[in-house]
């Protein structure tokens, strides 16, 4: 009944009063600015995306070898063999890829190799073509944002805060700043809301700090490219790498709107804005009276116009609206859907979704430890072919010593091997580690 049709669009953001949504045509005589903005379509509509069903088992991919499979745990192995004779797990988390748009990324990314920006975690394609996005797929442009955020990674520490940074404090925050993940929208993509007419701005600095607070953002958005997505995608079967958030702005108005609060607002739309780009696909805020609507033209200037042209604001009769995307039994009762999430003391305390789910998780360790491995051997055979080769080179023509400089290289090419043998040892014990604090929080949250 509420099956949306995605495509791209041109929207209209006004600023100004009245109720209801904002991009109602009858209150354009009512409201001064209006801004259009010709927006790119949802960044899933940049992958070919054919349902599962149609997708078949890709033959090309190397095999991991017997003894690594060997070390599996067994659910991993079952998860694999799965894998292999069903439906491509891989095609669905990396999409079946545009050609045009892969062409770009693939020039983006021979820029930043020939400038030294080879890191192999950040340059994969879907973290590019946000970039690419971001910069109306100019190249220069990308390549210099993306660049910066390179840099502002190794300086802020994000590596450093995914493995180190606890936050202790998120029980106390989420009582005065209720916010949080819940479930999925009626195309796949992960809901974030926030109840930000009840934040308690005092209540939440003796909780926490600014900075404390913008690295749990941090954190946040890391797993959300990380985990959240490809949890989703699993879950949807077809390619997920955006949001849809809801803002209830409830009671909120320009006394909210304090010096403290303004530093932190700014902090962290810098941070979204410059570092995790085009992560949202739409935003609603609901419940915008007289008060949040002046707000929202100082608001408004911190925002750029491809962030403005993905927002809706709209008045106390918004239900409608968020059904036509969401599914009422997905949708918080504070919202006018059907959930409580009474187990967990309500919606934005569950963190409930496709990323809390044990199987999908189980499949989202098992595909990156066949990554590793797939990675591992393609390393170790470049390795064997350049000792050989160099032994080639090295003979000179002198016969006598082609065996010695042939057996030289293979000894080589072995330790290089056994190294990357010792790298996937640890990388295994990590996952270990990851999957069994996985599993406690699991545990925790079911209580």
């Amino acid at each position: 009944m509420f099956k949306q049709k995605e495509t791209s669009r041109e929207i209209i953001i006004m600023t100004g009063s009245g109720e209801g949504e904002e991009s109602s045509d009858s209150k354009r005589s009512q409201l001064g600015k209006v801004r259009t903005k010709s927006i790119h379509p949802p960044i899933e509509s940049q992958w070919l995306l054919h349902p599962l069903e149609e997708n078949k088992p890709s033959s090309s991919l190397p095999k991991p070898g017997i003894k690594s499979m060997l070390n599996y745990p067994r659910k991993i192995r079952n998860s694999l063999k799965k894998l292999g004779r069903g439906k491509s797990l891989r095609r669905v988390l990396e999409g079946v890829r545009d050609p045009k748009y892969e062409q770009l990324v693939d020039s983006l990314r021979e820029q930043l190799f020939v400038e030294g920006h080879l890191m192999e975690r950040q340059t994969d394609y879907h973290s590019l073509l946000r970039f690419l996005r971001v910069k109306d797929f100019d190249l220069s442009k990308a390549k210099d944002t993306f660049v910066q955020y390179l840099r502002w990674r190794e300086e802020y520490g994000v590596d450093e805060i995914l493995k180190e940074f606890k936050f202790e404090e998120y029980a106390e925050v989420k009582k005065c700043y209720p916010h949080g993940y819940h479930r999925v929208d009626r195309n796949g993509r992960p809901i974030y809301i926030e109840r930000i007419g009840m934040v308690d701005l005092n209540a939440l600095l003796q909780a926490t700090t600014v900075d404390r607070f913008v690295r749990y953002h941090v954190s946040e958005q890391e797993k959300t490219l990380n985990i959240r997505f490809p949890a989703c995608s699993i879950a949807a079967k077809r390619h997920i790498a955006s949001i849809t958030s809801i803002l209830d702005v409830k009671g909120v108005g320009m006394s909210n709107f304090s010096k403290t609060a303004r530093s932190l607002f700014m902090e962290i739309q810098k941070i979204d804005s410059n570092y995790y780009p085009e992560i949202l696909n739409r935003l609603f805020i609901v419940n915008a009276g007289n008060g949040f609507r002046m707000l929202w033209k100082a608001l408004g200037a911190f925002l750029d116009e491809r962030t403005l042209a993905k927002i809706h604001v709209l008045g106390n009769n918004y239900q409608s609206n968020l059904l036509e995307v969401i599914d009422q039994s997905n949708l918080p009762s504070f919202l006018g859907g059907d959930c409580t999430c009474s187990d967990y003391g309500g919606c934005l305390f569950s963190d409930e979704g496709p990323w809390q789910n044990p199987q999908i998780l189980e499949m989202l360790q098992s595909t990156s430890i066949t990554e590793e491995i797939y990675d591992s051997e393609a390393d170790s055979d470049v390795a064997s072919e350049e000792a050989m080769e160099t032994g080639q080179n090295e003979d000179g023509g002198d016969g006598g010593n082609t065996e010695a400089q042939k057996i030289h290289a293979l000894e080589a090419a072995l330790m290089d091997t056994n190294k990357e043998i010792q790298a996937l040892k640890a990388t295994l014990d990590n996952t270990k580690a990851v999957l069994e604090r996985l599993e406690q929080h699991i545990k925790a949250l079911r209580v």
